[in-house]
Protein backbone atom coordinates (compact mmCIF):
# COMPACT_ATOMS: atom_id res chain seq x y z
CA UNK A 1 0.00 0.00 0.00
CA UNK A 2 1.00 3.58 -0.99
CA UNK A 3 1.16 5.44 2.11
CA UNK A 4 3.60 8.19 1.13
CA UNK A 5 0.33 8.23 -1.54
CA UNK A 6 -1.73 8.81 1.22
CA UNK A 7 0.24 11.23 3.17
CA UNK A 8 0.36 13.37 0.08
CA UNK A 9 -3.23 13.06 -0.15
CA UNK A 10 -4.60 14.45 3.17
CA UNK A 11 -1.61 17.16 3.04
CA UNK A 12 -2.98 18.84 -0.43
CA UNK A 13 -6.35 19.07 1.12
CA UNK A 14 -7.85 21.10 3.73
CA UNK A 15 -9.38 18.48 6.16
CA UNK A 16 -9.28 17.73 9.95
CA UNK A 17 -10.34 14.59 9.99
CA UNK A 18 -9.84 11.69 8.47
CA UNK A 19 -11.38 8.21 8.13
CA UNK A 20 -9.67 5.05 7.32
CA UNK A 21 -11.50 1.92 5.92
CA UNK A 22 -9.72 -1.22 5.49
CA UNK A 23 -11.10 -4.85 4.39
CA UNK A 24 -10.60 -7.61 6.99
CA UNK A 25 -7.67 -8.90 5.76
CA UNK A 26 -5.66 -5.60 5.97
CA UNK A 27 -7.22 -4.30 9.18
CA UNK A 28 -4.32 -5.88 11.28
CA UNK A 29 -2.26 -2.54 9.86
CA UNK A 30 -4.91 -0.09 10.82
CA UNK A 31 -3.30 1.15 13.96
CA UNK A 32 0.20 1.23 12.59
CA UNK A 33 -1.60 3.50 9.30
CA UNK A 34 -3.23 5.30 11.51
CA UNK A 35 0.00 6.22 13.88
CA UNK A 36 2.20 7.20 10.52
CA UNK A 37 -0.38 9.61 8.96
CA UNK A 38 -1.35 11.62 12.59
CA UNK A 39 2.49 11.70 13.02
CA UNK A 40 3.07 13.32 9.43
CA UNK A 41 -0.21 15.01 9.59
CA UNK A 42 -1.82 17.65 11.15
CA UNK A 43 -5.38 15.21 11.39
CA UNK A 44 -7.28 13.18 13.41
CA UNK A 45 -7.81 9.96 12.90
CA UNK A 46 -11.07 7.49 13.08
CA UNK A 47 -10.77 3.95 12.09
CA UNK A 48 -13.55 2.26 10.36
CA UNK A 49 -14.43 -1.06 12.92
CA UNK A 50 -17.24 -2.63 10.96
CA UNK A 51 -16.81 -4.95 8.30
CA UNK A 52 -16.07 -3.85 4.66
CA UNK A 53 -16.68 -5.80 1.56
CA UNK A 54 -15.48 -4.25 -1.29
CA UNK A 55 -16.09 -0.45 -2.76
CA UNK A 56 -19.61 -0.84 -2.68
CA UNK A 57 -19.53 -0.68 1.00
CA UNK A 58 -17.35 2.96 2.38
CA UNK A 59 -18.55 4.26 5.33
CA UNK A 60 -19.29 7.56 3.97
CA UNK A 61 -22.81 7.65 5.39
CA UNK A 62 -22.03 6.67 9.02
CA UNK A 63 -18.59 8.88 8.82
CA UNK A 64 -19.95 12.13 7.15
CA UNK A 65 -20.67 13.92 9.87
CA UNK A 66 -17.13 12.62 11.36
CA UNK A 67 -14.31 13.05 8.81
CA UNK A 68 -13.82 15.41 5.87
CA UNK A 69 -11.96 12.80 4.25
CA UNK A 70 -12.03 8.70 3.83
CA UNK A 71 -9.02 6.76 3.06
CA UNK A 72 -10.40 3.25 1.20
CA UNK A 73 -7.50 0.83 1.17
CA UNK A 74 -7.52 -2.75 -0.89
CA UNK A 75 -10.42 -2.05 -3.63
CA UNK A 76 -10.53 0.27 -6.63
CA UNK A 77 -13.36 2.89 -7.10
CA UNK A 78 -16.75 1.88 -8.49
CA UNK A 79 -18.69 4.78 -10.38
CA UNK A 80 -20.63 5.53 -7.59
CA UNK A 81 -21.80 8.71 -5.45
CA UNK A 82 -19.70 8.88 -1.79
CA UNK A 83 -21.04 11.10 0.64
CA UNK A 84 -17.62 12.40 2.00
CA UNK A 85 -14.77 12.71 -0.61
CA UNK A 86 -13.12 9.55 -0.18
CA UNK A 87 -9.25 8.21 -1.69
CA UNK A 88 -8.73 4.87 -3.00
CA UNK A 89 -5.86 2.78 -2.32
CA UNK A 90 -4.93 0.07 -3.53
CA UNK A 91 -3.42 -3.01 -2.13
CA UNK A 92 -1.11 -5.08 -4.28
CA UNK A 93 0.01 -8.85 -3.44
CA UNK A 94 3.63 -9.21 -3.56
CA UNK A 95 2.85 -13.22 -4.48
CA UNK A 96 5.65 -14.53 -7.12
CA UNK A 97 2.68 -15.50 -9.61
CA UNK A 98 5.05 -16.58 -12.23
CA UNK A 99 6.21 -19.53 -10.86
CA UNK A 100 2.74 -20.75 -10.85
CA UNK A 101 2.00 -19.75 -13.97
CA UNK A 102 4.73 -22.27 -15.01
CA UNK A 103 2.76 -24.98 -13.69
CA UNK A 104 -0.27 -24.09 -15.50
CA UNK A 105 1.16 -24.70 -18.87
CA UNK A 106 0.83 -28.72 -18.72
CA UNK A 107 -3.08 -28.13 -18.21
CA UNK A 108 -3.63 -25.51 -20.55
CA UNK A 109 -1.76 -27.39 -23.78
CA UNK A 110 -4.75 -28.04 -25.14
CA UNK A 111 -5.76 -24.44 -25.44
CA UNK A 112 -4.35 -21.39 -27.80
CA UNK A 113 -6.41 -18.50 -26.67
CA UNK A 114 -6.49 -17.71 -23.24
CA UNK A 115 -8.53 -14.81 -21.78
CA UNK A 116 -6.58 -13.68 -18.66
CA UNK A 117 -9.25 -12.92 -15.44
CA UNK A 118 -7.49 -11.52 -11.66
CA UNK A 119 -8.62 -9.29 -9.00
CA UNK A 120 -7.44 -5.59 -7.52
CA UNK A 121 -4.45 -7.64 -5.59
CA UNK A 122 -2.56 -8.63 -8.76
CA UNK A 123 -3.90 -6.33 -11.34
CA UNK A 124 -0.44 -4.97 -11.13
CA UNK A 125 1.12 -8.33 -12.65
CA UNK A 126 -1.36 -8.93 -15.65
CA UNK A 127 1.27 -7.28 -17.84
CA UNK A 128 3.55 -9.76 -16.73
CA UNK A 129 1.57 -12.56 -16.56
CA UNK A 130 0.05 -11.83 -20.18
CA UNK A 131 4.17 -11.55 -21.50
CA UNK A 132 4.54 -15.20 -19.71
CA UNK A 133 2.21 -16.94 -21.26
CA UNK A 134 2.55 -15.20 -24.40
CA UNK A 135 6.21 -16.31 -24.62
CA UNK A 136 5.32 -19.56 -24.12
CA UNK A 137 2.70 -19.47 -27.18
CA UNK A 138 0.01 -18.43 -26.12
CA UNK A 139 -2.60 -15.85 -27.27
CA UNK A 140 -3.94 -13.92 -24.75
CA UNK A 141 -6.74 -11.96 -24.62
CA UNK A 142 -7.81 -9.07 -21.43
CA UNK A 143 -11.59 -8.09 -21.19
CA UNK A 144 -12.54 -4.77 -20.22
CA UNK A 145 -15.72 -2.79 -19.55
CA UNK A 146 -16.73 0.68 -18.20
CA UNK A 147 -17.10 -0.35 -14.68
CA UNK A 148 -13.85 -2.49 -13.88
CA UNK A 149 -10.62 -2.17 -15.43
CA UNK A 150 -9.00 -4.19 -18.19
CA UNK A 151 -8.72 -7.76 -16.87
CA UNK A 152 -10.54 -7.72 -13.60
CA UNK A 153 -13.62 -9.07 -11.85
CA UNK A 154 -15.15 -7.94 -8.73
CA UNK A 155 -17.59 -10.23 -6.78
CA UNK A 156 -20.57 -8.69 -7.84
CA UNK A 157 -19.70 -7.68 -11.88
CA UNK A 158 -18.06 -9.69 -14.08
CA UNK A 159 -19.24 -7.35 -17.46
CA UNK A 160 -15.31 -7.02 -18.55
CA UNK A 161 -15.24 -11.51 -19.51
CA UNK A 162 -18.21 -11.18 -21.81
CA UNK A 163 -17.97 -11.74 -25.26
CA UNK A 164 -14.74 -12.61 -25.08
CA UNK A 165 -13.39 -15.11 -27.86
CA UNK A 166 -11.45 -17.71 -26.09
CA UNK A 167 -10.90 -21.38 -25.54
CA UNK A 168 -10.34 -21.18 -21.92
CA UNK A 169 -10.26 -18.75 -18.74
CA UNK A 170 -7.65 -18.64 -16.88
CA UNK A 171 -8.39 -16.45 -13.43
CA UNK A 172 -5.90 -15.53 -10.98
CA UNK A 173 -6.12 -15.09 -7.23
CA UNK A 174 -7.94 -16.89 -4.41
CA UNK A 175 -11.81 -18.43 -3.67
CA UNK A 176 -13.98 -19.93 -5.86
CA UNK A 177 -16.67 -16.79 -6.40
CA UNK A 178 -15.09 -15.65 -9.64
CA UNK A 179 -14.33 -18.27 -11.32
CA UNK A 180 -17.32 -19.55 -10.61
CA UNK A 181 -19.30 -16.71 -12.42
CA UNK A 182 -16.61 -16.69 -15.01
CA UNK A 183 -17.88 -20.21 -15.94
CA UNK A 184 -21.88 -19.66 -15.60
CA UNK A 185 -21.53 -16.69 -17.53
CA UNK A 186 -19.15 -18.28 -20.81
CA UNK A 187 -20.09 -21.61 -20.53
CA UNK A 188 -16.23 -21.89 -21.35
CA UNK A 189 -13.44 -24.02 -19.59
CA UNK A 190 -12.54 -22.33 -16.83
CA UNK A 191 -8.86 -22.41 -14.50
CA UNK A 192 -8.62 -20.73 -11.17
CA UNK A 193 -4.73 -20.50 -10.05
CA UNK A 194 -4.38 -19.47 -6.28
CA UNK A 195 -0.90 -18.34 -5.75
CA UNK A 196 -1.63 -18.06 -2.55
CA UNK A 197 -1.54 -21.90 -1.59
CA UNK A 198 0.08 -22.88 -5.41
CA UNK A 199 -3.44 -24.56 -6.37
CA UNK A 200 -4.68 -24.92 -9.94
CA UNK A 201 -7.97 -26.04 -10.37
CA UNK A 202 -10.61 -26.57 -12.90
CA UNK A 203 -14.11 -25.18 -12.04
CA UNK A 204 -16.09 -28.03 -13.86
CA UNK A 205 -16.56 -30.32 -10.68
CA UNK A 206 -16.94 -27.22 -8.28
CA UNK A 207 -19.43 -25.54 -10.58
CA UNK A 208 -21.06 -28.40 -10.98
CA UNK A 209 -21.85 -28.86 -7.27
CA UNK A 210 -22.96 -25.41 -7.04
CA UNK A 211 -25.56 -25.93 -9.03
CA UNK A 212 -26.94 -28.60 -7.36
CA UNK A 213 -27.12 -26.52 -4.16
CA UNK A 214 -29.18 -23.70 -5.84
CA UNK A 215 -31.15 -26.21 -7.62
CA UNK A 216 -32.11 -27.98 -4.36
CA UNK A 217 -32.65 -24.26 -2.69
CA UNK A 218 -35.11 -23.45 -5.96
CA UNK A 219 -36.77 -26.40 -5.20
CA UNK A 220 -37.95 -25.73 -1.63
CA UNK A 221 -38.66 -22.29 -2.47
CA UNK A 222 -41.12 -23.31 -4.37
CA UNK A 223 -43.12 -23.91 -1.62
CA UNK A 224 -43.39 -19.95 -0.01
CA UNK A 225 -45.85 -17.81 0.10
CA UNK A 226 -44.61 -15.24 2.07
CA UNK A 227 -41.50 -13.80 1.00
CA UNK A 228 -38.85 -11.42 2.46
CA UNK A 229 -37.18 -9.26 0.16
CA UNK A 230 -33.73 -7.74 0.98
CA UNK A 231 -32.49 -4.42 0.06
CA UNK A 232 -29.19 -3.45 1.35
CA UNK A 233 -28.60 0.42 2.47
CA UNK A 234 -25.00 0.31 1.03
CA UNK A 235 -24.83 2.57 -1.84
CA UNK A 236 -23.19 0.14 -4.28
CA UNK A 237 -25.54 -2.36 -3.31
CA UNK A 238 -28.84 -0.35 -3.19
CA UNK A 239 -31.28 -2.29 -5.19
CA UNK A 240 -34.77 -0.68 -3.64
CA UNK A 241 -36.37 -0.55 -7.29
CA UNK A 242 -35.70 -4.43 -8.15
CA UNK A 243 -37.14 -4.69 -4.71
CA UNK A 244 -40.12 -3.16 -5.60
CA UNK A 245 -40.20 -4.62 -9.09
CA UNK A 246 -39.62 -8.06 -7.21
CA UNK A 247 -42.78 -7.63 -4.62
CA UNK A 248 -45.01 -6.54 -7.83
CA UNK A 249 -43.89 -9.54 -9.15
CA UNK A 250 -45.14 -11.93 -6.42
CA UNK A 251 -47.90 -10.10 -6.15
CA UNK A 252 -48.95 -11.11 -9.46
CA UNK A 253 -48.28 -14.49 -8.74
CA UNK A 254 -50.42 -14.52 -5.91
CA UNK A 255 -47.69 -14.14 -3.11
CA UNK A 256 -46.80 -11.67 -0.31
CA UNK A 257 -43.59 -9.58 -0.28
CA UNK A 258 -42.05 -7.51 2.54
CA UNK A 259 -39.28 -5.10 1.72
CA UNK A 260 -36.40 -5.45 4.50
CA UNK A 261 -33.87 -3.26 4.36
CA UNK A 262 -30.27 -3.65 6.46
CA UNK A 263 -27.00 -2.74 6.35
CA UNK A 264 -25.22 -6.32 6.73
CA UNK A 265 -27.10 -9.21 5.67
CA UNK A 266 -26.79 -12.67 8.08
CA UNK A 267 -28.73 -15.11 9.20
CA UNK A 268 -29.77 -13.51 12.99
CA UNK A 269 -30.86 -10.05 11.14
CA UNK A 270 -33.35 -12.67 9.43
CA UNK A 271 -34.12 -14.24 12.72
CA UNK A 272 -37.46 -12.09 13.55
CA UNK A 273 -38.84 -12.83 10.66
CA UNK A 274 -39.69 -16.48 11.19
CA UNK A 275 -43.13 -15.85 9.50
CA UNK A 276 -41.58 -15.40 6.03
CA UNK A 277 -41.01 -19.02 4.00
CA UNK A 278 -38.08 -17.81 1.91
CA UNK A 279 -36.43 -14.45 1.27
CA UNK A 280 -34.67 -13.35 -1.58
CA UNK A 281 -31.54 -10.95 -1.50
CA UNK A 282 -31.26 -7.84 -3.82
CA UNK A 283 -27.80 -6.88 -1.99
CA UNK A 284 -24.42 -8.24 -2.76
CA UNK A 285 -24.82 -11.61 -5.14
CA UNK A 286 -21.94 -13.62 -3.10
CA UNK A 287 -24.55 -13.64 -0.16
CA UNK A 288 -26.76 -16.57 -1.69
CA UNK A 289 -24.02 -18.26 -3.04
CA UNK A 290 -20.98 -18.09 -0.62
CA UNK A 291 -23.06 -18.10 2.74
CA UNK A 292 -25.84 -20.64 1.52
CA UNK A 293 -25.41 -23.40 4.36
CA UNK A 294 -25.93 -20.45 7.51
CA UNK A 295 -29.59 -19.82 6.16
CA UNK A 296 -32.17 -22.55 7.60
CA UNK A 297 -35.21 -20.67 5.26
CA UNK A 298 -33.99 -20.22 1.76
CA UNK A 299 -32.25 -17.56 0.44
CA UNK A 300 -32.19 -17.05 -2.98
CA UNK A 301 -31.22 -14.17 -5.69
CA UNK A 302 -33.71 -12.13 -7.94
CA UNK A 303 -32.36 -14.54 -11.46
CA UNK A 304 -33.39 -17.93 -9.02
CA UNK A 305 -36.62 -16.39 -7.92
CA UNK A 306 -37.69 -16.10 -11.75
CA UNK A 307 -36.86 -19.61 -12.33
CA UNK A 308 -39.00 -20.43 -8.98
CA UNK A 309 -41.91 -18.51 -10.10
CA UNK A 310 -41.34 -19.73 -14.04
CA UNK A 311 -40.15 -16.94 -15.38
CA UNK A 312 -36.91 -18.44 -16.36
CA UNK A 313 -35.55 -21.72 -17.05
CA UNK A 314 -33.26 -23.81 -15.15
CA UNK A 315 -30.98 -24.28 -18.46
CA UNK A 316 -30.59 -20.16 -18.90
CA UNK A 317 -28.64 -20.06 -14.88
CA UNK A 318 -27.08 -16.82 -14.33
CA UNK A 319 -25.33 -15.36 -11.16
CA UNK A 320 -26.96 -11.92 -10.14
CA UNK A 321 -24.43 -8.92 -10.60
CA UNK A 322 -25.02 -5.02 -9.98
CA UNK A 323 -24.20 -2.87 -12.79
CA UNK A 324 -23.85 0.32 -10.64
CA UNK A 325 -25.74 3.26 -11.45
CA UNK A 326 -25.77 6.42 -9.15
CA UNK A 327 -28.98 6.97 -6.83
Amino acid sequence: MDLDKVIRKINSKNVRNVGLQFPEGLKMQAVSIAREIEEECDVNVIISGDPCFGACDVSDYKMKDSVDLIVHFGHTPLPIRYEVPTVFIEAFSNIDVKKDLKKCLESLKDYSRIALVTTTQHLHLLNEMKDFLEDNGKEVVLGSSKSTRKGQVLGCNFSSIKNLDADVFLFIGSGNFHPLGIYLFTKSPVYALDPYNNELREMTDYADRILRIRFARITKAREAKKWGIIVSSKEGQYRLELAKQIKKLLKDSGMEGFVIMVDNVNPDVLLPYFDLDAFVVTACPRIAIDDSQMYKKPLITPQELEIVLNKREWENYQLDEILFRRR
